[in-house]
């Protein structure tokens, strides 16, 4: 039962963040959260939140493949293999990312919310 819960929030995760939808993002997330992103960049859940839904880049597409999930407690752990496509706004410009992601989730009640992320990028 965690594991599917966990992967339906997974799912809800990436579709909060092709929607940019800020309020999503926010509930699914930890207040102590530490995301990381592929070039070293660290943020809080407040300046993730921000970036994540800013209007100077559309979503082109998001897709998490091969998604692998493992509940320990109240700790879930997830790996997936993340290929996205954006668009700059102010220049048309579109850059891509091809990453390895793992993400910790904790059990807060009866809900699983994202606490850390890390990515590499891939060739």
């Amino acid at each position: 039962a965690d594991e599917t819960a966990l992967k339906k929030r997974v799912e809800a995760f990436r579709d909060a963040q092709r929607a940019k939808d800020a309020k999503a993002l926010t509930a699914l997330t930890l207040p102590e959260l530490s995301y990381s992103h592929s070039d070293a960049r660290v943020e809080d859940q407040a300046t993730f939140v921000t970036n994540a839904t800013s209007t100077k880049s559309k979503v082109i597409f998001i897709n998490y493949d091969d998604i692998w999930t493992k509940t320990i407690g109240d700790v879930g752990l997830v790996r997936f293999h993340w290929t996205s496509e954006g668009e700059n706004v102010a220049d048309g410009k579109r850059s891509g990312a091809n990453l390895h992601v793992l993400q910790v989730w904790k059990k807060a009640g009866a809900d699983w919310k994202l606490l850390g992320r890390c990515s590499t990028k891939l060739a």
